[in-house]
């Protein structure tokens, strides 16, 4: 996308190419034109994120979320219009946005429903998370865990939908995550 939302055409057409390009490939093969999409692409999804989620972090997860997702239809082929990159990354942009946002929406309309429920904890029994520590634990990870550990634990997406997504299969998937959270483990004692 140009200025204010005009289509540069110039642009439009090495999108095309790009896809193209991603499209022909296996994934694994595809590395240089997966690589030229985050150059070009992750720069603006991370705008998007921080404009409309107000977080350094919700948007570095909703860039890695997007560009996976934009990968991934651009294997699939739902891409139709290879022209029209930018347009399917803002959509899905918009579409991950609005879940991450019901998502929120139903966890405080449950945790309202049943806060008198839940036990109070004794805040001096209670273990304290270092979220720096984890997030420098979670960028020492390999990119495949990393993701398959935000796309289980952050997204709750099941050890299946996770293989589709990544090609994988659903042990692989177990192992990686098993490996994982044992290097997470290592890395925060």
């Amino acid at each position: 996308m140009g200025h204010h939302g005009v289509v540069d055409p110039v642009e439009s057409s090495a999108d095309a190419d790009l896809v193209r390009q991603i499209a022909a490939l296996p994934p694994g093969q595809a590395r240089d034109g997966e690589s030229e999409l985050y150059r070009r692409l992750a720069p603006r999804v991370r705008l998007y994120g921080l404009r409309h989620l107000r977080d350094q972090q919700a948007a570095a997860d909703l860039t890695q979320q997007v560009l996976l997702i934009t990968l991934e239809g651009l294997r699939s082929g739902r891409l139709r219009e290879p022209d029209k990159l930018a347009s399917f990354v803002l959509g899905t942009c918009r579409m991950v946005v609005l879940d991450l946002r019901r998502n929120a929406q139903r966890r405080q309309r449950l945790l309202d429903q049943f806060r008198q429920d839940l036990p109070t904890a004794d805040p001096s029994q209670t273990p304290v998370l270092d979220d720096l520590a984890l997030a420098r634990c979670m960028e020492k990870l390999a990119e495949r865990e990393r993701t398959v550990l935000v796309m289980i634990f952050y997204d709750e997406q099941t050890s299946e939908d996770v293989a589709g997504f990544l090609g994988l299969s659903p042990a692989n998937i177990r192992v990686i995550r098993h490996r994982a959270l044992g290097r997470l483990r290592e890395c925060m004692s």
